[in-house]
């Protein structure tokens, strides 16, 4: 496909999109094929109208909330001086969302972009209010890979247009997230490439009249003081807005500190009257687990502090998908010069991810669509374990990654048998942060890529009695099968497409030593669709955005959050390809990613919780620093030696389930005589009703709830966790004295002793359980989602979908939301069937959830390395990142 009919398909489907726009009922597809056609003839396009028809039918059902914002309820601060000031002209805010329209975003997702951006806006401060001085310190909360590079660059525009002057944006560490950043802003805010060999008019530029801001930073160098005298700008010559886009390194923030310093040596300590807005992308990264110099947590956080300090007017606008962010933990001052620290006490504000995101509920927490897309990783300890060293030898690859490039290719056909062809499909590989490990894993692919392609090449036409004694066409068939054979097309078809993937499939290596790019728009400038299977370490984990991501295969050991949330490349947004979407994990990242992806949703709902209670974002940082899983984040940094640390904990609005059980049968025994004996007699004389899956008693005292929970055996390796719990019951009772109980699935056995039997749960055993008389449950779950809904009342499942839905009408609803119209504890009773000769059932479990608004009551938990090292297992050590090494 030419840039012509790229053009052409583009116009018709802006069009087509623009005309369903007003639409009051969503239209059928066969209404929109229709209305295509009828665009088509127009135009005069004779083209494939497929990609066009799926684009608008997405456009339709794409919806975004506006976000909910925590702001400091006692500041003097006027949130609507945006609407007050009628002297803005919006121009580079109409000219980005013009290009977005172009860019082909649905008009309602660009009104939703331009309102939430309006509001965070609001949170800053007036550039043209009174006062000499005065600093503004925000954090915007978004998901991974969901847009938030375009979020901010609304923001910029609209900072630009109300009279900010000098805009930093800090691009996380590395050099290619820092030049695709530095591409995007070119586009939609410069209006200018920014590359010295080109410097042409693109995107928001093409319009004329366009008023350029400048730049000091171009795609190919950072800020440095040579860049910025070959500018040409001062920093005094504000006609027009300056923008910088910068890596978040030691020596390149000090670099700007000093120019700034000497181009202000006339004005005196600080820059006055220059409105200068810091945006911070990652700004929980270079915070954590790092010990590089460049690095440096406490040294960039410094810098960036300094740099804040030498401007009379700023605001901080930090922007992270991982809320467990440094800024949270560490609000202390590092040293004296410094000024204030970056903590968001102004505002923090959680985007709504759009309705059509491919997110962490899709892919972790959704049961039915999980069980489509993640596949367990089991043989790779093998051949890449966990723990390898950079000189340890590839003698081949786990037979898992060859099926997942079987896979991948595969999908390409399938992709370009529904007219996809001239878009981008890609695979990552993610399984070392060692470079020489890295080039032996492509190296394995680019060779079976070639027996795959030469396979097909003499096969793809052939009849099938023929083409299925190949061994690689055997493999194609397997993927096919077992994947894709329900995704529209025969094997007939898949087969004979199959020669049309092998044209542009590239195999790359992306880290910070290679000069191989994936460069995806070298080949969108000649209209073609790459084929990219990307084999990396860290430089993927972060930021940089893999086009048209189909398969995913990640075989990592790090269980920071922030560094695996990071890792989640395969969210985002996948048009017309979703249900071939495949991300290969170990058993251990599936149960870590449900377990952050749980506690990142119920954090977003803590915002809310607290909107609602009208508190400041500085609770909200008291609760997360409070966070059980805090530790999980700033733990390894701090317990290189064995001593102790005691830490405050709340579980405000969290589920603490037992899902490290034990298999003994005599511990076992005795726990289901607890459950019958405590069940015979109501629970403290409480009446049984029946639910849809169980039975429940409701408003038990919590001193029953104590004395059952005391005395219910849990494995040694669980005991404390239960100890925790039953503290925290105890700190709240005074104001929450009753609890329900739900037995979860009760037989329905006849009367007597076997009434009070539970019927059990069939549960999965992973691979490497149990071990020892202890069984970990997958994705460290006891309850299956929507259990929390049980026992409530049609008013209170109507409450919870309110609240879910929001004022939009978009949101799924969760436990979460359960666990707020509840509004007191909730103790869940499991018997368990396990799916696995290897630990025998049944097996008691149980789990209990906290109500919200409990966030300032928190227990001290005196935890130590070996504590930590049960949870997390050893993180990556930062001394051998592949940076550190050529």
């Amino acid at each position: 496909m030419n840039m012509t009919a790229i053009k052409e398909e583009r116009n018709i489907a802006n069009a087509l999109i623009s005309g369903l726009a007003n639409t009051p009922d969503t239209p059928t597809r066969e209404q929109v094929e229709e209305k295509a056609k009828q665009i088509a003839a127009i135009f005069g396009y004779t083209g494939d109208l497929r990609n066009i028809v799926t684009e608008a039918m997405e456009s339709v059902v794409t919806r975004m909330g506006a976000g909910i914002s925590l702001v400091d309820v006692n500041a003097n601060h006027d949130d609507q001086w945006v609407h007050k000031r009628e002297d803005i002209d919006w121009v580079y805010t109409r000219s980005y969302e013009e290009f977005l329209r172009n860019e082909g975003w649905p008009p309602q997702m660009v009104q939703s972009l331009s309102d939430v951006t309006t509001r965070i806006l609001g949170h800053l401060q007036d550039p043209l209010s009174e006062g000499t001085s005065w600093n503004r310190r925000g954090l915007v909360i978004g998901h991974v890979q969901s847009g938030k590079t375009a979020n901010y660059t609304g923001l910029i525009t609209r900072a630009a247009d109300a009279g900010y002057k000098f805009i930093i944006v800090i691009a996380g560490i590395h050099n290619n997230l820092r030049k695709q950043t530095q591409q995007r802003i070119d586009e939609a805010f410069i209006g200018r490439s920014s590359d010295p060999e080109d410097r042409r008019n693109i995107g928001v530029g093409l319009a004329p009249g366009y008023p350029h801001p400048a730049t000091l930073t171009n795609i190919n160098e950072d800020f440095n003081k040579n860049t910025a005298a070959k500018s040409g700008w001062k920093i005094n010559d504000f006609s027009k807005p300056i923008i910088l886009i910068i890596k978040k390194n030691v020596s390149t923030l000090t670099a700007l500190h000093k120019w700034l310093k000497v181009m202000n040596a006339e004005g005196g300590d600080r820059i006055s009257d220059v409105p200068m807005l810091l945006i911070d992308d990652e700004a929980d990264n270079a915070s954590i687990n790092t010990n590089k110099e460049e690095l440096d947590p406490t040294r960039t956080n410094a810098m960036i502090r300094r740099i804040l300090g030498l401007f009379a007017k700023s605001c901080y606008v930090g922007y992270t998908a991982t809320p467990f962010a440094n800024i949270f933990i560490n609000p202390d001052v590092y040293c004296d010069d410094v000024q204030e620290e970056l903590f968001p006490r102004d505002f923090i504000y959680c985007l709504d991810a759009p309705t059509t995101y491919f997110g962490a509920e899709k892919v972790f927490l959704n049961e039915k669509t999980s069980e489509s897309i993640v596949r367990a990783i089991d043989d790779c300890e093998d051949f890449i374990p966990y723990s390898h060293k950079r000189d340890d030898p590839v003698y081949e690859l786990p037979p898992s990654l060859y099926r997942a490039l079987d896979q991948f290719i595969v999908a390409r056909a399938i992709r370009n048998l529904r007219g996809q062809a001239g878009k981008h499909c890609s695979m990552m590989v993610n399984v070392s942060r060692f470079v020489p490990v890295q080039k032996a894993v492509r190296d394995f692919l680019s060779l079976r890529e070639k027996k795959i392609r030469e396979a097909v090449l003499a096969n793809y036409a052939m009849p099938e009695e023929v083409s299925s004694r190949n061994t690689y066409m055997q493999g194609l068939k397997q993927a096919f099968d077992a994947e894709h054979a329900d995704a529209g097309f025969t094997w007939a078809e898949v087969k004979s497409a199959l020669i049309s993937v092998f044209k542009n499939l590239h195999l790359y290596v992306i880290n910070s030593k290679s000069d191989e790019a994936l460069d995806y728009t070298r080949y969108e400038k000649e209209g073609i669709g790459l084929t990219a299977v990307a084999v990396g370490g860290l430089s993927l984990s972060r930021g940089l955005t893999i086009e048209g991501l189909t398969v995913s295969y990640m075989y990592r050991n790090t269980k920071m959050y922030d560094t695996l949330m990071q890792m989640g490349r395969w969210f985002g947004y996948r048009l017309g390809f979703e249900d071939l979407c495949r991300v290969h994990l170990s058993h251990d990242s599936i149960n870590w990613y449900s377990h952050i992806a749980e506690a990142s949703e119920e954090l977003v709902q803590q915002v809310k919780r607290m909107r609602r209670d009208r508190l400041s974002p500085s609770e909200f940082g008291f609760y997360v620093r409070s966070h059980p899983d805090r530790l999980l984040i700033t733990a390894a940094n701090k317990m290189r030696s064995g001593q102790k640390e005691t830490v405050e904990q709340s579980f405000s609005g969290r589920l603490r389930e037992s899902y490290i059980v034990s298999t003994a049968r005599d511990v076992n025994a005795k726990n289901f005589a607890l459950i019958a004996d405590h069940w015979r007699n109501g629970f403290g004389g409480r009446p049984e009703e029946s639910t849809r899956k169980g039975i429940i008693f409701r408003d038990v005292p919590v001193t029953v709830i104590d004395d059952f929970l005391t005395r219910f055996e849990c494995h040694p390796s669980f005991t404390e966790q239960k100890s925790d719990v039953l503290s925290y019951l105890e700190r709240i009772a005074m104001k929450r004295p009753l609890a329900d109980v739900l037995l979860i699935s009760p037989s329905d056995g006849p009367g007597g002793e076997n009434s009070f039997t539970l019927k059990n749960q069939i549960r999965v055993v992973g691979k490497d359980q149990p071990s020892g008389t202890s069984w970990r449950l997958n994705k460290d779950r006891v309850a299956s989602r929507g259990d929390e809904k049980l026992g409530l009342s049609d008013a209170q499942h109507h409450e919870a979908m309110a609240l879910a839905h929001g004022q939009d009408g978009s949101g799924a609803i969760s436990d979460t939301h359960y666990r707020m119209v509840r509004n007191k504890p909730l103790l869940m009773i499991h018997s368990l069937e396990p799916k696995s000769e290897a630990v025998t059932g049944p097996i008691a479990a149980f789990g209990i959830s906290f109500p919200y608004g409990d966030y300032l009551t928190t227990i001290n938990v005196v935890v130590n390395k070996v504590w930590l090292q049960q949870m997390v297992g050893y993180a990556d050590d930062p001394a051998e990142e592949e940076d550190q090494h050529e």
